[in-house]
């Protein structure tokens, strides 16, 4: 037995069964044993080994399990980083195995040589080695994939081209030889009995909660029920943690931040208490006023607690265990005001969501392409966003009910992944219909290449749908939005214009479906039309670039400036930015129509 198929062999045991990677010499002794093993984890082919990364983060993401990519040296193993940055910022497991030049050329220059160690001492902070005799596998393998699991975090184990050709020599039962052993137990944390008594008494003495969830409140859906409903608190959500609890629940208020919604923004600005559960939610500015609502946090990772408001209990637990034990503690509250108002308010949001989808475009409102996805959706439905525009009308349109999941780049908001995520997605639960609703720029960056991908692997999937939605509306909308808000500033067309290309013309050269929608009566045909498919199936949709994605505190300066820098950039576009600012203003502002 080589040591590539022992790697190969300790993976089997892992129960790993996909590994997401891109060829290359430097691994070339592990695409040997891959096929002596019959390709036993299952090697999945990207276009990139970036992608292999994201598709590694989407597989983690959507299964609860370890994701694992592989790469060779040099090129390969810098193509990695991206995706692996954006699992490690948004704690996801992943391993990395990494190709690396022969150990007798190291030091040398020679090609392909990259000073591995150094370049992923970041992105791998918890556990990077390299293995340069046998007998440290299975030791490396085994410490990389339990600590990617229990710390949710990325690791890395870097394997020298002539080590992967070495007969395996298991460590022996002597002095400086480590051995190793499978798997890890699974354990819930939960906070000291005294602190949970201190948390009920700061819960129990509001009279306006307010809760915000993030991904660690995923597995404590039940819990974060039964709080919401003895405190009488609105829950909002965190982007990450967006299929933490749904959306049918009238005290839900949405998403919270720049990509929020209206109520979610109310309730933080007069609730008078707060928790927080399992979210890391970066944008203080969007929590109550500092000194104005008694805090208390929830996280099971003790590094990540106490970062973003002035808290006076920070928590350390599991946050389904942690609540458990919490809810005995707590006082029911008699008075509805509260929760009636949120739940009024959270009501008039998908009212103000409608009128806003209903505001004509030209061609298509992007808003009235995700909205009328919202009613179509499976409820089985794996649904992922890309950063940008995207991402404001899946953060605003779409409900999340029960069953449904659904993701993007959070912290690192990195352009691409959204089809890459996907695809990932799909090797977790191959009999779910997925949809990834991207821009054109992630579109053109990313995601045309891995529609070759989902091309050639779709046959393995028990349900075939994977839909790809375009908002192709020729610029890289996101950032130009943000310069006419922040810096006043038209759209600067020599780096936001990008070129029209016919992607659903593209899906069908790689023997797709795909149908491209220029109206907004062909939009619910095509969504009916592609979630009924027998294949992968791309929709370009012709949106318009000028409908606003203003956030839900906005002032009417701002608004004011992105009309003015719109209409100097583009005066034939007056009319149609005049409308929608206007609908967009009466529905976000104090005092406006709706409100």
């Amino acid at each position: 037995m080589k040591v590539a198929d022992y790697v190969l062999q300790r993976l089997r045991e892992w129960d790993v069964e996909h590994v997401f990677a891109y060829p290359g010499d430097g691994i070339n002794g592990l695409l040997a044993a891959w096929g002596r093993a019959k390709d036993a984890p299952l090697f999945i082919q990207a276009r990139h080994e970036e992608m292999a990364a994201f598709e590694a983060v989407g597989y983690a993401k959507f299964s609860g399990r370890t994701g694992v990519c592989a790469a060779t040296s040099g090129p390969g193993a810098i193509h990695l980083l991206n995706g692996l940055y954006d699992a490690k910022l948004d704690h996801v497991p992943v391993v990395a195995l990494v190709g690396q030049t022969d150990r007798s050329a190291m030091g040398g220059s020679y090609q392909q040589e990259v000073d591995l160690l150094s370049l992923y001492k970041d992105v791998a902070s918890e556990f990077c080695q390299m293995v340069t005799v046998p007998e440290q596998l299975p030791n490396v393998l085994d410490r990389a994939l339990r600590i990617a699991a229990t710390r949710r975090t990325v690791t890395a184990v870097i394997i020298p081209a002539d080590v992967q050709d070495l007969d395996h020599e298991a460590p022996a039962h002597a002095f400086k030889q480590v051995p190793s052993s499978l798997g890890v137990g699974r354990y819930a944390p939960v906070p000291a009995e005294e602190e949970l008594h201190r948390a009920a008494r700061i819960l129990n003495s509001g009279e306006r909660p307010a809760i915000l969830v993030g991904q660690g409140a995923r597995g404590a859906r039940a819990e974060v029920e039964q709080v919401a409903e003895l405190l009488g608190a609105g829950v909002a959500k965190a982007l990450l943690g967006k299929d933490a609890l749904p959306d049918t629940l009238p005290y839900v208020t949405g998403s919270i931040g720049l990509l929020g919604t209206r109520p979610s923004y109310e309730m933080m600005r007069d609730c008078d208490t707060l928790l927080v559960i399992g979210s890391s939610f970066p944008y203080t500015q969007f929590l109550p006023e500092f000194g104005q609502a008694r805090a208390v946090q929830i996280d099971i990772e003790p590094t990540m607690v106490g970062l973003r408001y002035p808290f006076e209990l920070n928590l350390v637990g599991d946050a389904a265990e942690t609540l458990r034990r919490l809810l005995p503690l707590l006082d029911r509250h008699r008075d509805g005001a509260w929760r009636d108002g949120i739940e009024a308010a959270t009501e008039r949001w998908w009212e103000v969501m409608e009128r806003r989808a209903a505001v004509s475009a030209e061609p298509v409102n992007p808003e009235y392409v995700v909205h009328e996805l919202d009613g179509l959706l499976p409820e089985d439905a794996v649904i992922t966003a890309d950063s940008g525009s995207a991402a404001n009308w899946y953060a605003r349109h779409l409900r999340m009910r029960d069953g449904m999941r659904g993701s993007l780049s959070g912290t690192l908001a990195t352009m691409g992944p959204g089809v890459p995520y996907l695809i990932g997605a799909k090797f977790a639960h191959p009999d779910r219909p997925g949809i990834a609703l991207v821009g054109d720029g992630a579109m053109q960056m990313n995601g045309m290449a891995e529609l070759i991908t989902a091309a050639k692997y779709y046959p393995l999937w028990s349900d075939p749908r994977l839909v790809v939605a375009v908002l192709n509306n020729q610029d890289l909308n996101q950032v130009t939005w943000e310069m006419r808000a922040m810096q006043g500033a038209p759209q600067f067309e020599a780096s936001q214009a990008i070129p029209d290309v016919r992607y659903a013309d593209a899906a069908a050269l790689f023997g797709l479906g795909g149908v491209r929608v220029e109206r907004p009566e062909d939009v619910a045909p095509a969504w009916r039309r592609a979630l009924a498919a027998d294949r992968p199936f791309v929709i370009d949709f012709r949106t318009d670039p000028a409908v606003p994605p203003i956030p839900p505190h906005a002032t009417w300066d701002q608004i004011k400036a992105s009309a003015s820098a719109v209409l100097h950039g583009d005066s034939d576009r007056g009319s149609v930015v005049r409308q929608g600012l206007k609908a967009k203003a009466q529905d976000f502002l104090p005092g406006g129509a709706g409100r």
